[in-house]
This record gives structure tokens, C-alpha cells and sequence, in this order.
């Protein structure tokens, strides 16, 4: 294979800005500019706020009764600029989520709008709906849903303090890159509780059109539930096995 071919072929593997064509060392005029709207995509992405009135989430409000609260954080601009006001949930949320959802289910599902709402918009309903449909053949008490405004991965340990559940799944935005502008993790722990780490979390993550397809992600998230349920732990302590296409049904 020449180098040309080579190059073509590994193009053609990936996303990446990789073998660019241009004068110099300069971009070519059209990789400059697909360059500069993903930027700017990845800059909108950051600013955007996701609410129940989303058109996305209006399935999820009428099916489940998909609730919102709120972090600590007061606006997008001080989520942005102060990363830990968005890992606990405001007075008003606590009171909230402590008198109206059920306590000590066995799985706890939360939509969280992250550093990508529009991502939690667009991948999040179907993936909720699988996990829900995947937890109910397997006789698991859910928890009703709710959705957690300028939110951080921390949010997972107040979840928990509060509810005590089993395993609780935040369905997050990612961090937007050059790559897409629009791509959900799922972060989930067992039993997690204040002074908890990403050392006792497991993820699944780049959710999205290129990258894991919302049903793989559910059936991936509800096999280390599984896991999470047969040992007891989570985080490092647990590695994820490799399991069917079909593992969505008992």
C-alpha cells in the first residue's frame, strides 16, 4: 500500500484531524473552516440550558412525570465557573427530592444536563425508556425520574444520601470537543454516599450518533448493574464484561 493509500485509509477509520491536505503547514480553506463551526458548535453547546419544556423531554414528563431541580450553581455562568457548586443539589432540590421520591429502590435513573444538554435532549429519552423496560423484566423496583439543572457527576453522592438507593445512573452531557458537539456518559455507582470518588463510579460514555448507540449503552449499563447487585461494590473494584447484543432481556 503507498503512502497515499495509507493515508486515505486511515481517514476513512476515523474522525479525527488526521493527514489534513493544505499549503504548508496550513489548513486547506475547507478543513479551516469545518474546523472553526465545530468550535463554535462545541462553544454553544457549553451555553445551552435544558429544561422540561425541551421538546425532547416531553414524552418523558407525560410518561414518568420527569421532574426538575436544581444544583447549587445559580446561573450557567456560575456552574461554568465554579465546577463544584454543580456537584451538590440546592436547599430547594434536597426538600423536594426527599419528600417526593421513593427511598431505597433498587435503581435510580437521573437526567442531568452536564457541559452538553443538547446531547441529554437527544440521546437521553430512548436511553432512559431502555433502562426502565430492561429493569422492569428483571422485577427491579425504579425509581421515578427526575432532571438535575447545571449538574455535575458529584450530583451522584446527594442522590444517594438522599434516596439510598441500590445503584443509581446519571445520564450526563459531556464535555463538547472538535469531534461533536453533542455527546451523553453514563455515570453509575452502587450505594453512592457523600466523600464518594470517581474511583467508586463506572461509565459508559460517548453516546452519541458516531460513537455508542444509546440501546448498546443501556444494555452495557444494565450488565454492571448486574455486576453492582452480584458483588456489591462498584468503581475499580468492578470490571465490566464483555456481554451480548441481546443481554437487554433476562
Amino acid at each position: 500500500m503507498s503512502r497515499a493509500d495509507a493515508r486515505l485509509t486511515a481517514r476513512e477509520v476515523t474522525r479525527a484531524r488526521i493527514f489534513l491536505d493544505g499549503p504548508g503547514t496550513s489548513y486547506s480553506t475547507a478543513d479551516l473552516l469545518r474546523l472553526r463551526a465545530d468550535h463554535a458548535a462545541a462553544q454553544d453547546a457549553v451555553h445551552a440550558e435544558l429544561t422540561l419544556d425541551d421538546p425532547a423531554l416531553r414524552r418523558l414528563v407525560a410518561e414518568f412525570g420527569l421532574f426538575g431541580v436544581s444544583t447549587r450553581a445559580t446561573s450557567r455562568a456560575d456552574y461554568l465557573a465554579d465546577p463544584e457548586s454543580g456537584r451538590s443539589l440546592d436547599d430547594d432540590a434536597r426538600e423536594k427530592v426527599a419528600r417526593w421520591f421513593a427511598t431505597g429502590t433498587d435503581l435510580q435513573v437521573v437526567l442531568g444536563d452536564g457541559l452538553s444538554p443538547q446531547a441529554v435532549a437527544r440521546y437521553g429519552p430512548e436511553m432512559l425508556e431502555s433502562l426502565h423496560e430492561a429493569a422492569d423484566r428483571r422485577g427491579w423496583n425504579v425509581g421515578l425520574p427526575f432532571l438535575v439543572s447545571r449538574c455535575r457527576v458529584g450530583v451522584l453522592n446527594d442522590v444517594g444520601d438522599l434516596l439510598r438507593p441500590a445503584i443509581v445512573v446519571l445520564l450526563i452531557g459531556e464535555r463538547p470537543g472538535l469531534q461533536t458537539a453533542e455527546s451523553m456518559s453514563a455515570y453509575m455507582a452502587y450505594r453512592p454516599e457523600s466523600g464518594h470518588t470517581d474511583a467508586d463510579r463506572n461509565l459508559v460514555c460517548n453516546i452519541h450518533e458516531t460513537g455508542t448507540a444509546p440501546v448498546d449503552a443501556a444494555r452495557r449499563v444494565i450488565a454492571l448493574a448486574e455486576q453492582m447487585f452480584a458483588t456489591g461494590t462498584s468503581g475499580v473494584a468492578l470490571k465490566e464484561q464483555v456481554v451480548p447484543p441481546d443481554r437487554l432481556h433476562p
